[in-house]
């Protein structure tokens, strides 16, 4: 059955995170990101919007309204709406570390409040209806372990101070868990954490079904670990169900993505969930059925578009019309499954 919602997404960051120039994964331009989601189609279906990443070589932070506004009218050129934005949270952008030094976190603060006014000006422009400020705490699980309750509390405090600009603005955060974020690093530990921040209104959880996955297998915190090898179907959605009932309360964006069970990192990104194609033969999720745990009661929760999030694959992959409309098609199916009227 074909639903109005979530409208769908697809992310520009692909061609920014992991790349790096003079090697054989550069960066591309936010404009040929953009090329190639405008063009997919399955069946007469279009992408529908982008989420986009907030900082060089794609945006800069500190971009004029007037330069915005140029932005959003090129976007909406091609058919396209802006949904969530990602906050240039991390040391060596506009960011720091949300348990580090008063610097650091104050650094933080200053970049959720660099995107919620990128946010204001696109939304009053018109191509931004809907999406929320993506954050992550922006350290490592190794520095979290000198002091996990001190860290938590250090990262939830400065969460809370993000979360008063965002308030402001009429935005809310998204804070997405993977494997390779100080304190987000498992499905109890990111539990833990929004519990800490307490501001469920304004502070939630971005959901990727790739690193999800991977709090599954416990990667980074084997306490944590709700499969072992050589599970059975039955074993999974069992376990599945567990997380995503824990975290699904606090979902307020969903990125849709496939793993296979291992990790990836390349340029200055750390290890995290791989992110694989729509139709990689080792997947180990069923993309449709297990984006319906995540989806269920979605509207309820301000939920208004999904995104696809190819984080990380190669260049050529990246450049082929085919990865596109591959991902596009699965979408569309996820839609079709989960979708809503309004």
């Amino acid at each position: 059955m074909s639903h109005p919602y979530p409208k769908l997404h697809n992310a520009m960051w692909p061609g920014l995170v992991g790349k790096e120039p003079g090697t054989d994964h550069p960066p591309i331009s936010l404009d040929r990101m953009l090329q190639l989601t405008a063009a997919a189609e399955v069946d007469g279906q279009k992408f529908e919007g982008v989420d986009l990443f907030l900082y060089h070589p794609h945006i800069d932070p500190d971009a004029s309204d007037d330069e915005l506004k140029r932005l959003g009218d090129k976007i909406a050129g091609l058919g396209l709406a802006v949904g969530s934005l990602v906050a240039p949270v991390w040391p060596g952008t506009v960011g720091g570390s949300a348990m580090g030094s008063e610097q650091d976190r104050a650094n933080f603060v200053l970049a959720v409040r660099k995107a919620c006014r990128i946010a204001q000006v696109l939304n009053r422009h018109g191509v931004r209806r809907y999406g929320v400020i993506r954050i992550d705490s922006a350290d490592s699980p190794s520095h979290w372990d000198a002091d996990p309750v001190g860290n938590t509390k250090k990262i939830a405090a400065t969460f809370r101070e993000a979360a008063k600009v965002a308030r402001d603005y009429g935005e809310r955060l998204a804070a997405e868990g993977e494997i390779c974020w100080a304190g987000m690093h498992s499905w109890k530990y990111m539990l833990q954490l929004l519990e800490e921040v307490g501001m469920p209104e304004t502070v939630g959880f971005q959901a990727d079904q790739a690193h999800t996955y991977l709090y599954l297998l416990g990667y980074n915190a084997e306490e944590h670990a709700l499969l072992k090898p050589g599970y059975t179907e039955e074993e999974f959605y069992r376990a599945y169900t567990i997380m995503t009932d824990a975290l699904r309360p606090w979902t307020i964006d969903f990125h849709v993505a496939q793993n296979d069970g291992t990790v990836h990192g390349t340029g200055s990104h750390d290890k995290t969930g791989r992110h694989c194609p729509a139709d990689d033969p080792n997947g180990k999720l069923d993309i449709v059925r297990t984006a319906g745990y995540w989806l269920k009661d979605a509207a309820r929760r301000g939920i208004r578009h999904i995104c696809w999030d190819g984080c990380m694959f190669p260049n050529a992959m990246l450049e082929d019309p085919r990865t596109w409309n591959t991902i596009l098609g699965v979408m569309i199916r996820v839609r079709d499954a989960h979708g809503w009227a309004a």
